[in-house]
């Protein structure tokens, strides 16, 4: 079976490009442009994983993801995007046990993040050295 990802981002060209990625390298994508089309995916489907962005809509992709992980509790969460380098940043995010993968990034590293996230055991944090 393949594994299922639940993409999360408003933007687009960047949804459009990172959905491409995924699914050339094998992945399920399942895409939302906001938190509400991603809430209503989920009564149709339970991913493997969550990628967002750091701002969905005016809203953090902290607290979208913190949302959606109520309605999948098995979902592993990647949030992909600048300001990562702020360390309160970093703290919430690892308080609640998210992937953090700040940009710019090639796509070969993208793929290889996403792996490690799911790959690895749910409420571990690695923050990347990219």
């Amino acid at each position: 079976m393949k594994t299922t990802i639940l993409l999360l981002v408003s933007d687009p060209v960047v949804r459009s490009v990172l959905h491409e990625t995924l699914e050339l390298a094998g992945y399920t994508v399942i895409a939302a442009g906001d938190l509400g089309h991603a809430v209503d995916r989920l009564k149709e489907v339970k991913p493997d994983l969550l990628i967002t962005r750091t701002y969905v809509e005016g809203l953090p992709g902290h607290d979208a993801a913190m949302y959606l992980r109520t309605k999948c509790l098995k979902m592993k969460v990647l949030i992909v995007g600048g300001l990562l380098d702020d360390d309160r940043l970093k703290f919430r995010e690892s308080a609640q046990g998210f992937e953090v993968f700040p940009k710019p990034y090639p796509p070969s590293e993208l793929l290889q993040k996403v792996k490690d996230v799911l790959s690895s055991p749910r409420g571990t944090f690695s923050q990347s050295s990219v």
